[in-house]
């Protein structure tokens, strides 16, 4: 694990998407957090200690997707599935499959296996598949702030982890989309799905992988910053001069769900980092300030976490 010193940073953004502003002023305790993304190989001890079944292993309960088709509730989960061809990107069913028998075993379904992956970041992992591996390994999951405190590297507003361009001096520093998405990746990176945690350069805090590879799990209830009440009490409260948010968490369990959203009313986990599948055309969530919803009900092929040590 590497040591975070606690203090304060800037949060978010103004220049990208609305859910990342306003930019505001927070600060951290210090604390440990995992070097890399949980490995397959790591996770794979938790399973045979515990015998854990992850959310994608098991057929989902009729209860809680009322009316729904009885073979849709079978054990799947999500894969990315590209087209063979220019398609438009405003329906991403054009490119995602609900997969029976996809899960961290089976990265794209039955026949796949994590054979020659064992040090790429597990996916198919469920919030609640993350809380028992940091439960069993006596750690916890990141705030939002705390992770995103980290995947800055010290770096103050900077854009990306490592500073202000996406490939300087035509270097890749993660595992991103390059080329037409979703229906052509270039590969200028080596990769076209997940990559081994650690070929690419670590952030000024020695952290590999906080950009790009997978999506990783925090453990806030996803709200807007700015309609977050905790922020907006500390900002309306705060001296002159003064509005940095001390510890902030996400918002509420309740407020996290919106039920005119493709979450259909599922309560929602804020998600950061950015996966191999964020593109320039599409996606520009590989950098520190993004951050996604995700329902707490659903695993993918572009999903893991790391965990952390609260001093």
């Amino acid at each position: 694990m590497v040591w975070i010193p606690g203090g304060s940073f800037s949060m978010g953004s103004d220049d990208h998407y609305p859910e990342e502003a306003p930019a505001h002023r927070v600060s951290v305790e210090g604390f440990w957090i995992d070097c890399s993304p949980v490995t397959n190989a790591q996770f794979q001890k938790f399973v045979k200690a515990t015998g854990h079944r992850t959310l994608a292993e098991r057929p989902a309960d009729p209860a809680d997707y009322p009316g729904a088709d009885a073979a849709l509730l079978a054990p799947a989960s999500i894969v990315f599935v590209p087209p063979p061809g220019s398609v438009s990107q405003g329906d991403p069913y054009r490119w995602w499959v609900y997969r029976p028998g996809a899960h961290w075993r089976h990265p794209e379904g039955p026949g796949s296996s994590i054979k020659g992956r064992e040090h790429h970041p597990v996916v198919h992992v469920a919030f609640e598949d993350a809380q028992a591996y940091a439960a069993w390994s006596g750690k916890q999951l990141p705030s939002e702030a705390e992770w995103e405190r980290a995947a800055r590297g010290g770096l103050e507003r900077a854009e990306f982890a490592w500073g202000t361009e996406l490939h300087p001096g035509g270097r890749m520093l993660a595992n991103t989309w390059q080329g037409e998405f979703p229906h052509q990746n270039t590969r200028q990176d080596g990769y076209e799905r997940t990559s081994p945690v650690g070929v690419f350069p670590a952030n000024g805090y020695g952290l590999l992988d906080c950009i790009g590879n997978v999506w990783e799990w925090t453990d806030d209830w996803y709200q807007d910053h700015a309609a977050d009440p905790e922020r907006q009490r500390h900002r309306n409260e705060a001296k002159p001069g003064c509005c940095t948010i001390p510890n902030p968490r996400g918002g509420s369990r309740e407020a996290s769900i919106d039920s005119t959203s493709q979450h259909l009313g599922l309560p929602r986990k804020v998600v950061k980092g950015g996966s191999f599948l964020c593109a320039p055309s599409y996606c520009r969530r590989y950098r520190p300030a993004a951050r996604m919803a995700q329902g707490i009900d659903t695993s993918t092929c572009h999903m893991g976490f790391r965990c952390i040590v609260r001093s």
